[in-house]
């Protein structure tokens, strides 16, 4: 086992997806059914949310709640690196707003 991947509950046990379905998942804006395709569209997406740049650097971004909340979401800057982790951390913290959906696989 690899070990990379995002841990996940089904069923009350907790598994290890692995990293690879990552590339055949997309993260979408319930609101406008919106399949989030670069950091500048997620991050304006985020921001109507009260999400703001918290801290940059040259491979990634941090956002934070305007109302000062605890939280932080940390993102590449480069999209292409935006893994499963990433996605479920911004549905972990907008539970209404975003969900991760598998896109089918072509036999």
């Amino acid at each position: 086992m690899s070990g990379t991947g995002v841990w996940v509950f089904k069923d009350g046990v907790m598994q290890l997806e692995e990293e690879r379905a990552a590339g055949r998942r997309r993260l979408v804006y319930v609101p406008a059914n919106e399949t989030m395709a670069s950091l500048q569209a997620l991050e304006r997406r985020l921001a109507g949310l009260g999400w703001e740049r918290y801290y940059e650097d040259r491979a990634s971004v941090q956002l934070h709640r305007r109302d000062g909340g605890a939280d932080l979401i940390s993102l590449p800057r480069d999209f292409s690196r935006f893994r499963s982790t990433h996605m479920y951390d911004v549905v972990l913290k907008n539970r209404d707003h975003f969900k991760v959906v598998d896109l089918p696989t072509c036999n």
